[in-house]
């Protein structure tokens, strides 16, 4: 079965679980074939056939720059980046993607802490405030949707770039109902789940050799379908540690299924 996942498919690309380490695909056969084996058959079995899952770069360059002279949200979440329920924490950051013509675009997400799914995602040629505050109404609408609106001391939290201390990101996030909460520090640990989330977006998306690229990346519409692919798999379908190897929708269902 493990072949299915690392070999290329009809498309001539392998499957998204084709990223996955020993650990990770161990829990794959167990889910969806009822297989169970020790990690260190899975491990030799994907060493003799050179299956090896995805590895993630550091991320070096920033795309949030800092406004000295901007007001900032007080930090509420001191690097506790853990919640007991979904919507109750959401984490938000955007980084760039480089365009096969020239120049780059930029795609914002916002993360609920509690399983790791990814509310709401925008993409744009230009950094500006805007696409990060319809990144958040779209994280606000979703969870509305599923029938668990935000409510009363929820928290946005984000680092201090000057796009999310804008006095237009302060008014977005007060008409979704979200307490604003900016890191004090200034470096990568401040928003350390989003950062983690945009790492794999980045090894596991965007780079050549994806399993959800299908050639150069020219134009925005490109990552907008990639992106709209990736965030799909990874919320439905991606096995997550922090989850006990289950997909993050699967682990806000068992939430609020255990509420009701």
């Amino acid at each position: 079965m493990l072949a299915g996942i690392f070999e290329p498919g009809n498309n001539g690309r392998p499957a998204p679980e084709s990223l996955y380490g020993a650990v990770k695909a161990r829990g794959w056969l167990r889910r969806r074939g009822g297989l169970v084996a020790a990690r260190c058959t899975v491990e030799r079995i994907m060493r003799a056939n050179g299956w090896r899952g995805n590895t993630r770069q550091a991320r070096n360059t920033r795309t949030t720059v800092a406004d000295p002279g901007a007001e900032r949200f007080p930090d509420l979440v001191k690097r506790h980046f853990r919640a007991e329920a979904p919507g109750r924490l959401l984490v938000a950051d955007f980084t760039y993607v480089p365009l096969a013509g020239g120049g780059f675009a930029y795609v914002a997400f916002v993360i609920d802490a509690c399983a790791g799914t990814i509310r709401g995602w925008e993409c744009s040629v230009s950094k500006t405030t805007a696409f990060i505050q319809r990144a958040i109404r779209q994280a606000a609408a979703r969870l509305a949707r599923l029938g668990h609106p935000v409510t009363g001391g929820a928290i946005h939290h984000s680092d201090a770039g000057s796009q999310y201390t804008s006095v237009r990101l302060a008014e977005t996030l007060m008409l979704a109902g979200l307490a604003g909460s900016i890191g004090t520090v200034g470096d990568a640990y401040d928003n350390a789940l989003a950062e983690t989330t945009i790492g794999l977006y980045k090894s596991e998306c965007v780079r050549d050799g994806s399993p959800f690229r299908d050639g150069p990346l020219a134009a925005l519409a490109q990552i907008e379908k990639i992106t709209s692919s990736w965030v799909h798999w990874y919320n439905n379908d991606r096995l997550m540690h922090r989850t006990g190897l289950r997909p993050p929708a699967e682990a806000d269902q068992r939430y609020w299924a255990g509420q009701a």
